[in-house]
């Protein structure tokens, strides 16, 4: 369903006066997600438990887990620790894995392995061209030792879409498992269960589903939730302790966050209002078609190629006119109503903007117009990048 079509109590502009947040998360919510938090919860209730149970069915009904062979693990803190959690638990401590890296979460990712004391080796790609499933098979042939892969799905540093169904079939026609941390992409962008094969995916509840920071979940085949007992290293992070108790008691092992629960269940049911998966991700393609068509038209220029742009968050190069300067460009936005997010490129200057949340194709019309009026207040009268940078996209592009 078009943006556009939406009722009015389901993307109004923040209640409170707030700057939108174009970042990848946290990000803008609907103000009924921030009422669902007003009241209290007894966390061993009844009334809380069903709350639990019932985000667990949500999201499994998300990952189109019709068979019954998944199960979902909410995991108290950020997304970062649900990502420990699924490494911890379901690599066994004797084997290898392959980290499939394009930005600083594959980094991220291969750090907490060291602490982990995992083996793993890596697929670096820099900071932003994508791991193709050939790449994936050719160090899967070659190191027979590898017992998993691992994959950002969407890294945000660069705001690439990584391919993860040729990547997903490399690893699994070579008998290998695939873990996938889809924390920015899942909710929005196809990452069911029969999209691509995984043993386990992990996401958050204040990415594209659209509630606020503080639990992170795991969706993991049941067979892999069995194998994890008495591996982990960790006694909070253990998704199998967390897993057996949940489904012996319905309750969290230690205390939940039960506001966030209750606003994550406010944010499943727009959610579902809005047609999915599908429906949020339509929104969030056409937030950053209008965005991106917008900000070329004053000039600035993309990382990505179209066919990388995610419908989560876009880099676009830093101007190269002397008056620039990222520091008061986000002060110029953020006084227009829009805190935008700095970049991660290590070669050339860079900006992100997201295209989730709250927002629809409106509100990026007026963050363009915010971008434009923001240039002539730094009297910079064109936002074309420096060579350097159209030579690194020209290199990504080949």
């Amino acid at each position: 369903m078009p943006a556009d079509a939406k009722t009015n109590d389901v993307l109004e502009a923040p209640r409170l006066g707030e700057p939108y947040l174009l970042t990848p998360g946290p990000l803008t919510t609907a103000f009924s997600i921030k009422e669902a938090m007003l009241r209290d919860w007894g966390s061993w209730d009844g009334d809380f438990r069903g709350m639990t149970a019932e985000l667990r069915r949500e999201l499994l009904a998300i990952a189109g887990d019709e068979s019954g062979q998944y199960d979902c693990v909410p995991m108290q803190g950020s997304g970062s620790f649900s990502v420990e959690a699924m490494l911890g638990s379901f690599i066994p401590r004797d084997g290898k894995v392959l980290v499939l890296m394009n930005g600083a979460y594959g980094q991220r990712i291969a750090q907490t392995l060291n602490y982990l004391g995992r083996a793993h080796v890596s697929i670096d790609k820099g900071d932003y061209m994508p791991p193709r499933g050939s790449e994936v098979a050719a160090a899967l042939d070659a190191d027979p030792a590898i017992t998993h892969v691992v994959v950002v799905h969407c890294e945000t540093s660069s705001g690439i879409l990584n391919p993860l169904e040729e990547i997903s079939e490399a690893v699994y026609s070579r008998g290998r498992k695939l873990l996938v941390d889809s924390m920015s992409a899942f909710g929005a962008v196809p990452a069911g269960v029969g999209d691509f094969r995984y043993e386990a995916i992990v996401s958050s509840a204040n990415k594209c589903i659209e509630g606020v920071p503080g639990f992170g979940f795991v969706i993991a085949r049941k067979s892999e939730l069995e194998a994890a007992k008495d591996r982990s290293h960790s006694l909070s992070l253990d998704v199998h302790a967390q897993w057996a108790y949940m489904n012996k008691t319905g309750q969290w092992r230690f205390t939940p966050p039960t506001h966030v629960v209750a606003a994550f269940l406010a944010a499943l049911r727009l959610h579902r209002k809005e047609g999915g998966v599908a429906g949020r991700g339509a929104r969030y393609a056409n937030n950053r078609d209008v965005m991106v068509a917008g900000m070329r038209q004053l000039g600035f220029e993309t990382l990505l190629g179209d066919e990388w742009l995610s419908p989560i968050i876009v880099t676009f190069f830093s101007p190269a006119h002397p008056n620039f300067s990222f520091e008061r460009f986000y002060e110029l936005m953020k006084a227009r109503g829009f805190i935008i997010y700095p970049g991660k490129l290590t070669v050339v200057d860079s900006f992100r903007i997201g295209c989730i949340g709250q927002m629809d194709s409106h509100v990026m019309q007026k963050v363009v117009a915010a971008a434009a009026e923001s240039l002539a207040e730094m009297r910079v009268d064109t936002a074309t990048p420096p060579a350097l940078a159209l030579a690194e996209r020209a290199r990504l592009a080949a």
